[in-house]
Parts: structure tokens; C-alpha cells; sequence
């Protein structure tokens, strides 16, 4: 029985493979004294255009200090097969065939027969080998793929039975560990990689264990893509308790506090998204990225699943955005603190212009404030927004406005509140910039060129100057920076009207535009 633990590897999809030094040799202080046999610390990689961190290719003076750091463990490495060519293989491996004594390949069933030409190119140049086939749950049943295990007899000497998705269930373990073993060589050790979208990591390795799996994956408080992992400290509780397994409780402690302090920061875990996902052996991918850098309701990411899982692209398409008016002047409302405190200050600038001016919320947090402005105004519905509109007024037949969504299909399915269905309408497409459909930003900004206004300013886009901001609010920060960049040099510059840290907004001040009660025309004039 064999504990090989993954968090260097699977929690890079968290940190993007950057971690601290300091956490790092305390990771290995633990590993070396923990009865875990072999640590596989990150990706051997050919270059990507993007920035990922060292552990995404792990140079050889980061591999030589791991060895240092954990003399008697067997170090892994994993190669993504459909990244990897035999011959990036042997450009790879040939600087580390002294720190590397296993070599990982992640191959997606319908990649089988190229996987099995990298596993050849490895094993000849005297890797130890090991296949981890993913999808499993997707493929548990599936002949084409099952008929083609008795390929690795004679060239691998693992095989590992991935639950990409979290969707297996122990009898599901069973029967795929059963089913190789009774294909493969005696020889070939069969392990088990679990994600913990259904929270069954624990079960599905232990009945792996039972069933003849004799190496079990697992990371240190389960961090890995997605729902992430198998807990290292779980499984090693267990088989101190279960198998009379030696456990220092100190060393295992010091680095799991460690991580539980990013796991506050990151999120990983088993959250309701993940949970469907795994239900229905989706894609982490995307859930990914809506759990940690979007602002989606639960519903939004279920009704998403739910259209992938079911073939549909969108439950709703609307009438296109058009308009009826011209308008000189938009007024684009964000979600920033200075959008209220300033509110009276606008609402006084927006009377003064309101025979030449329209107003479209960014989002629905700050709508209130300006519900009785008597001008016409959007609502972008983005994510979540169709649900804070509706807990933010009482009674939204009322409301003066239209919706405005993104362009049809949408990722996330469509949710427009029922009194506002008359009244909600799509962009064609956003063509200022490609690629941010699901931006209430982008979805804003590309309403103002659809309307042609020709002076553009703003209200609430604060920034985080002087705050301590977490990673989805540098995200959307840099985001914003970028869409309100390409906005300027394509159309024209955005005025804030409320203080601001954007260095891509020109700074105004309302005050100047009301102290002397002129009209937009007025004050350019003077």
C-alpha cells in the first residue's frame, strides 16, 4: 500500500503553481518524515504564452532542492499528453533522469493510442510509467475504451483510475478496479485518483483499497482543481487507525495549518456547483471559474450546468436592443460606495441634462438611489443581477427601465424577472471586444456605443485604492482597466464624476458641473 500526495501538483490549479518558499519546505519537512512514499511536485512543461508559476515546469534546480528535502521519497512529475510530443519528452526528462523516478501522463480516453507512443518514449529512456486515464465516470461503460487496457501490459507500471469529475460512486470503484485487474498484468500496480465533488473521496479510496488498488492519491487539505481532493491528513488518520500506520501528528499539523490559511484565501472544496457537476460527470473547468472569479448566483451556475449537461445553449432568447432615441449623454452607474454617497450631487446633474441623457447600472447595487430619475435607464442582467433587482424593490412593476442582457446564447442560461419580461431585451454581439460576453462592464459599454452617445461619464467606479482586496476583486479590477482601455481608444473616454482609483477614467468632479446649475451644453460652453 503506497500514499502518493499530490498538492504541489493538483493545488497549482489554485495558486497557478506559485507557492512560497517557506511553505514549501515545511510541505516537504512533513512529507519526508510522513509514511506518504512519493511526492509528485508539479508539471514538466514545453512554454506557454501566459505566466504559470514553477511548479507548471519545475526547473531542475527546483527538483534538485526537493530531493535534498526528501532524500527518501520517490519524486513524480506529470506530463499532459495532449501538450506533450515524444520528442518535448525527451527534451524534458533528459536534465532529470538522477531527480525523477516517475513520470505521470494525464491522457483523455479518446487520446489512448498516443498515450500509449509517450509511454513507450518514457519507459525506454528508464522512467517508471504511469497512465492516469481521466473521465473514468464518463467512461465507465464504455467498450471503446475498455477494450483497449491490455495496451499498457508490458509498457506501464501504473495505472490510475481518475474521477475527473467526482461523479464515482464506491461500487463504481469496484467495478473499475475489478475490470483492469482482471485485463492487466499482475505487474501493474493500480492506484486511484479521487475528487471530492460528492464529497466520496474518502469512501471511493478506501473501498479502492479494499477492492485491490494498492497506491491512493491524495493532497494536503484536499486542495486540487475544482472540489479538489482526497485529504492527506484524513487518509493517514485513517490508516494509523485502521492499519497500525506510524503518523508524526506534529509534522502532518504544521503543514495542514498552512494550507487551511489558503484555503481561506482560494476556496477550493466541495460547494454546491462542484456537487452538480459531479453528479452529472461535468466539466470543473468552467465551474472553476465561475466559483472564483465571477459573481454568479447558485441558480445561474445550476441552470449552466444543467444546459450543458442537457445540449441546450440558452433557455430564452429576447429581442434585440435598440434604440428608439438619440441621447448625447450616458451616464454609466457602478457598483462603487461613491455612487450613494455622492447621489444627491448626481441626481442634481442628471435633472440639469436630462432632456439629452440616459443611465445604465453597471449592476443593481446602486440602483435605489436613483429609481425616480426621470430619465430612461438600463439595467445590465448579468450573472446574478436579475435576482438583486428583484430583492431590491418591492414591487418591479413599478421600476422605469429596460434590461439589457448579453448576446444570445448565454453560458449561464438567462434569468430576467417576471414583471421586467416585457421589458428585457439582448445585444447582437459585443464588438468592441471579443471575449466578454458575461461582463457587466463589457455589456454596458458596448450598450453606450450601440446608443451612440458622444460624452460618456460615470459614477461608483471606485477602485480598491488603499484596500486589502482579495483575487476575484484584482480580477475584476484589471478587467475593468482593460475594458474601459479598449472603450477609449475605440470610442471615446468615460468622465467620472466620482472619485476614482481607474487610471483608464478622466477624473471630474459633479460638483463642478452643478455649482452653477448649468446644463451639459453650458458648462462645455464656459
Amino acid at each position: 500500500m503506497k500514499l502518493l500526495d499530490c498538492t504541489l501538483r493538483d493545488g497549482g490549479y489554485y495558486t497557478n503553481w506559485d507557492f512560497d518558499q517557506q511553505t514549501v519546505d515545511t510541505y516537504l519537512r512533513a512529507m519526508e518524515v510522513l509514511p506518504v512514499d512519493i511526492i509528485e511536485v508539479g508539471y514538466r512543461s514545453v512554454p506557454k504564452k501566459e505566466y504559470v508559476g514553477k511548479y507548471f515546469y519545475c526547473p531542475v534546480e527546483t527538483l534538485e532542492h526537493i530531493k535534498q528535502m526528501a532524500p527518501s521519497k520517490e519524486i513524480a512529475i506529470m506530463f499532459n499528453e495532449k501538450e506533450i510530443s515524444p520528442e518535448d519528452a525527451r527534451n524534458l526528462l533528459a536534465p532529470v533522469e538522477n531527480l525523477v523516478d516517475l513520470v505521470r501522463i494525464a491522457i483523455k480516453p479518446d487520446r489512448f493510442d498516443e498515450g500509449m507512443v509517450l509511454a513507450q518514449t518514457i519507459k525506454d529512456m528508464g522512467f517508471q510509467v504511469a497512465v492516469n486515464l481521466m473521465y473514468m465516470s464518463k467512461v465507465i461503460k464504455d467498450p471503446a475504451v475498455m477494450d483497449k487496457f491490455h495496451k499498457m501490459n508490458g509498457l506501464v507500471d501504473f495505472y490510475n483510475i481518475v474521477d475527473s469529475y467526482g461523479g464515482l460512486y464506491p461500487q463504481d470503484v469496484k467495478f473499475l478496479v475489478d475490470k483492469v485487474r482482471s485485463v492487466l498484468d499482475e505487474d501493474i500496480t493500480i492506484g486511484y485518483h479521487g475528487h471530492n465533488n460528492l464529497e466520496l473521496a474518502f469512501a471511493n479510496a478506501i473501498k479502492a483499497v479494499e477492492s485491490g488498488c494498492t497506491v491512493v492519491d491524495a493532497s494536503i487539505t484536499g486542495i486540487g482543481r475544482g472540489a479538489g481532493n482526497l485529504k492527506t491528513e484524513l487518509f493517514l488518520t485513517w490508516m494509523a487507525s485502521k492499519k497500525g500506520m506510524e503518523v508524526d501528528y506534529d509534522a502532518l499539523s504544521d503543514v495542514t495549518s498552512l494550507f487551511e490559511k489558503m484555503k481561506a484565501e482560494y476556496g477550493w472544496g466541495p460547494e454546491l456547483p462542484y456537487m452538480v457537476s459531479g453528479a452529472g460527470s461535468l466539466p470543473q473547468k468552467d465551474v472553476m471559474e465561475w466559483v472564483t472569479k465571477r459573481w454568479y448566483s447558485m441558480n445561474s451556475i445550476i441552470r449552466a450546468l444543467n444546459n450543458q449537461k442537457t445540449g441546450l445553449e440558452d433557455n430564452l432568447q429576447l429581442p434585440k436592443l435598440k434604440n428608439k432615441e438619440a441621447y448625447d449623454i450616458a451616464l454609466l452607474v457602478a457598483g462603487g460606495p461613491t455612487a450613494v454617497e455622492h447621489s444627491e450631487a448626481v441626481k442634481k446633474w442628471i435633472d440639469q441634462n436630462k432632456k439629452s441623457l440616459f443611465i445604465i447600472h453597471v449592476s443593481s447595487r446602486n440602483v435605489k438611489p436613483y429609481e425616480h430619475a426621470d430619465v430612461p435607464q438600463l439595467y445590465c442582467l448579468v450573472g446574478n443581477e436579475g435576482r438583486r433587482l428583484e430583492s431590491i424593490f418591492e414591487n418591479l412593476n413599478t421600476v422605469n427601465g429596460r434590461c439589457v442582457l448579453p448576446p444570445f446564447p448565454r453560458k449561464m442560461g438567462t434569468y430576467v424577472p417576471r414583471a421586467m419580461k416585457d421589458a428585457a431585451f439582448e445585444l447582437d454581439d459585443v464588438t468592441f471586444i471579443p471575449g466578454y460576453n458575461d461582463s457587466h462592464t463589457a455589456i454596458a459599454l458596448q450598450s453606450i456605443i450601440n446608443f451612440k452617445a458622444q460624452h460618456v461619464y460615470a459614477v461608483g467606479f471606485d477602485g480598491y485604492s488603499g484596500e486589502v482586496i482579495g483575487e476575484k476583486e484584482k480580477a475584476l479590477l484589471a478587467e475593468n482597466e482593460m475594458l474601459l482601455s479598449e472603450f477609449k481608444k475605440q470610442y471615446k473616454p468615460v468622465h467620472s464624476l466620482t472619485p476614482t482609483s481607474y487610471s483608464n477614467l478622466v477624473s471630474d468632479s459633479v460638483y463642478s458641473h452643478i455649482t452653477n446649475n448649468l446644463t451639459f451644453e453650458q458648462f462645455e460652453q464656459h
